[in-house]
Formats: structure tokens, sequence, C-alpha cells
């Protein structure tokens, strides 16, 4: 008898031991980027208990971690806290609003939110597993980073994904794609293979190690893949990387040194590129070098070789925490290589080299990661597929949604995915840059999962859309946007009772000021 009754006592004392590690609230976010910090704060305003988990330990992702000159498309689309963001980053500027900032200016905006609205954040806590039962998740497990902390499980009435990698949607067992579709699947005309001009070489860069001789092997970056037949789809993704903060200001530049891994074999192409063309300037042909204030940059890819890793990103949205760290180093490993490339080898024309010694880190940015910023640049990992697929015809008004959940303009916008072979030469591929239309609806079903998957999940980064017509709505911005939507349609589920896909969209649309 003593013998169950101390089995029972086991059992009750494990039981509550077991509700004592589970935090309960009414919204989880999962993703402080953006999107999450804005979906955090705006269900916070309406009253409901919150929880955002970020992974890294910097909030708003690409928006404080280097993307300074905002892609927009039309202002116009860009309303309620998603616009008084650009307001607040006026006002540290002594502006109405502003759209080009200094990464550390908008941490602080984002970090202003989180302290106005006592928003409880854990950092460097990343996902472990989901708990899902008749379509519902119950809990997720998350894990810190670093080993640091014991796993917490944490409760929630509605979850919300505004990661990048869609990593909670794919736990919960909800559909999604990675890659292109063909034009076929869906009736368009700019998703698929695409061969064109844009961030192109020009004909005769050689392709082999010794030139001329396919026998001695491929040069670095090259892919030994056939292009496949135009408006094919693939599982390939558009290449990564960093947007870049640099200085010119000799009072606060750190000079860009040789990293300690640096191959400059790896640059081999630009050498290459040079002999049919060699620019006056680094700006718009090796490297986007856009102005910020106070004598920074926010650099982007620019041309047939620059700072986009092509091809190497493949296994990164599938990809497990360890697989995506070595991707990340990788970038990382090339990018500053590259830059101490441009500025330092002597095969580069003297006054390239000139020009990039003017360049350095900024010592006021990134003091917690070596004045680099830590996050790559994810444009497109998974993409949910639900209800209703956002397409190339609604980015061009030919289909038109009356659930909106905010607006689209940008142009349908697709970094290059890959670097072939083409008639002997080398050729990218998959750079596509289609705009000519004005703001657009984005389907609320496009944030939700089919109600036969999950029916407390909302998805307003890795939405349902095809990847052209991702690469249009993919902007920080309409992230924003999206978060707010997400968090309004999660408290009206919550009151109502009901599933996320059944809340009254034409009720949200009011609250959240979308006619």
């Amino acid at each position: 008898m003593k013998k169950v009754i101390v089995i029972l006592l086991s059992l009750l004392y494990s039981q509550c031991a077991k509700q004592d590690n589970v935090i309960n609230v009414d919204i989880c976010i999962y993703g402080g980027t953006s999107s999450g910090v804005i979906a955090a704060y705006a269900a916070k305003l309406q009253g409901k208990s919150v929880l955002l988990i970020e992974p890294g330990s910097r909030l708003g992702g690409m928006s404080s971690g280097g993307l300074g000159q905002t892609d927009i498309g039309n202002k116009v689309a860009i309303t309620g806290m998603a616009r008084d963001f650009y307001r607040q980053i006026g006002k540290h500027y002594g502006k109405d609003e502003q759209w080009i900032f200094e990464p550390h200016v908008a941490e602080k905006v984002f970090l202003d939110h989180v302290e106005r609205a006592d928003i409880q954040v854990f950092y460097e806590h990343r996902l472990s597993s989901v708990l899902k039962k008749e379509r519902s998740i119950k809990e997720i497990v998350i894990e810190h980073s670093k080993g640091k902390e014991k796993n917490k499980i944490i409760s929630a009435k509605v979850f919300i994904d505004c990661s990048y990698e869609g990593d909670l949607m794919a736990k919960a067992g909800v559909t999604y794609t990675i890659g292109r579709e063909s034009n076929a699947q869906y009736g368009e005309t700019y998703n698929g293979v695409q061969l064109l001009d844009k961030h192109q070489f020009r004909d005769g860069v050689d392709p082999y190690v010794i030139p001329g001789k396919p026998e001695s092997g491929l040069i670095w970056g090259v892919s030994a893949d056939a292009l496949g037949i135009n408006g094919s789809g693939d599982t390939k993704v558009q290449a990564y990387n960093f947007r870049l903060c640099l200085t010119n200001n000799p009072e606060n530049r750190i000079d860009i040194s040789r990293p300690d891994d640096y191959d400059s074999t790896k640059y081999e192409l630009l050498i290459r590129q040079l002999k049919s063309y060699t620019p006056d300037s680094l700006n718009w042909q090796l490297l986007h070098i856009a102005p910020m204030p106070n004598q920074k940059t926010d650099i982007n890819n620019c041309g047939g070789f620059s700072s986009d890793m092509i091809g190497m990103n493949y296994n990164y949205p599938d990809g497990d925490y360890a697989v995506r760290e070595n991707i990340i180093q990788d970038h990382l490993t090339y990018t500053k290589g590259w830059l101490y490339f441009l500025g330092h080898d002597p095969r580069m024309p003297e006054h390239l080299r000139n020009e990039m010694l003017q360049w350095g880190y900024p010592n006021d940015e990134y003091p917690d990661s070596d004045h680099f910023t830590p996050q790559l640049y994810i444009r497109e990992a998974r993409r949910m597929v639900s209800d209703y697929v956002m397409t190339q015809h609604n980015c061009q008004g030919k289909e038109v949604v009356e659930d909106g959940a905010g607006l689209a303009a940008y142009t349908m916008d697709s970094h290059n995915i890959q670097r072939i072979i083409v008639n002997g030469m080398v050729k990218n591929e998959g750079d596509v840059q289609i705009g000519g239309f004005g703001p657009y609806p984005i389907a609320y079903r496009s944030l939700v999962p089919k109600k036969s998957e999950c029916i407390n999940l909302v998805v307003p980064v890795c939405l349902s859309a095809s990847h052209i017509a991702y690469g249009s709505i993919r902007m920080e911005p309409v992230f924003m946007v999206l978060g707010q939507s997400a968090a309004t349609a999660a408290c009206l589920s919550i009151d109502t009772g009901t599933a996320i896909q059944d809340i009254d969209v034409k009720k949200l649309q009011s609250l959240v000021g979308i006619k």
C-alpha cells in the first residue's frame, strides 16, 4: 500500500512540476523580425498576454540588420503601425518620417516598442518541438541556442510564425513549398527558370580553372547543373547575402582586415569579369552602394559577381540549426573576404582598390558581433501553401481579392538562383525584375493554413505565395503591416472563440485600417 501511495505522489509531483514549467500566454510569436515585433506590440495593445521568441540576440530582422535603404514600391501601401515605425525613425532624424536609416536607430525603435508595451522577450531561444492536437497547436518547446538554460514549454491560444524560415509552420505540419514553381502551375510567365540580362556576366567569361580546358574542373562558384527549360520549376532558392553597413568617416571607421580563413580563389570570376569590362567605380557595377545618414551605407549585390553567394543556400530552408549555421558562416567568410579582396588584391585595378580602402566597418554599429551584421538576408525560404496562393496575377491586378490583410506594391523581384555554363560561358540565371503595377491587396487566406491542418496559427512572413509573387510581397514594411494584421486576427480569434480561418475579415480590415 505504501508503495502505491509513493507512486501516486510521484506521479502527482511530476505532473505539477510539468505544469510549473509551462508558460501560458494568449499569443506566442516566434521570430523577432520586424513583423514579429509589430505583431507583439499590436497584440499587447489589444490587451492580450504576449510572448515574443527570438532565436538570435537582436530584434528587427533585416530592418535593423542592414537593410536601411527601405524597399517600398509605393508608400501608400504602408499603413498602421508599420507607417508609425518610419515616423518614429523620422523623429530621430528631426523629420516627419524617414525611410533611410542606420541599423542601430532601427533597433532602438524596435526596443522602444517592446519597452513601451512591456513585452516579454526570450532571446537566443529556438524551436525544438511542437505538440499539436485536433488541428490546434497546444504547446511548443524551445531550447536555448547556446545551451545555457533549460528547455521551456510555451502554451498559447494562438501562435504567430514571424520567422524568415517558417520553422513553427513547418513543425506544426502545415504544407509548404521551397523553390520556384513552373509557370504552368499557376498560369504565370515570370516564375521558374529565367535566363535574363539583369546582374549578368558579359559574354566570354570562361568557367574552367584553366581557361578553355573543361578537364581542369570548374572555377569556384560555378555549377555543373544544366540550364533548365524556360519557365520550368525547381527547388533552388534565390541567393542570400548581407546588406552591408560600412562608413567612410575616418573617425568612425574600422579598417577591413584580412579574414583568418581568406581564400582569394573564390573571387577569380571577378578578375575574369574585369578583363571584359573595367568600371570607373565600384558603385553600380560591383556593389550597389546606397548612401545612409552619417556617412554610412546600405550595400547590396550588384552585377554579375558581387555580394550574392549564388547557389550556396539551397539546403538552408529545410536545414537543421547546424546546417544553417554553416551556411551563414560560409556567407560571412565569403563576404568579408570579398571586401578585403576588392581593396587589397594586386590584380584589382588600382582606382577600384583605392576606392574600396575608403570604406570600413562602423565602430558604432553591431558592437556585439565585431561591427558586422549578424542577420543574413534570407530573401526566401519556406512558403506556406494554403487555400489561397498569391500569384503574379495578383501583383499585376488581374486577380483582386476582397479579404485583403495588407497591401504590397514592390516590383516582382528575384535575385539570381544559379550560376551555370551556357554555350561555354559563365551565366547567372534567375534574376527577375518586373514592375509597372500599383498597390494590390494580400489575401488574408494566404496568411492562414488550410483549416484541415491548423486552426490557431498565422503566418505573415512565410505566407502562401508563388515564388515570383513572393518576390513582390517580401518587403520589410509589408511584413510589418501583415504582422499587425496577424496579431489583430489572433485577438479576434481569441475573443470570439473561433478558428483563425473563421474570423470576421471585414472587422479585421476595419480595425487595422484597410479599405
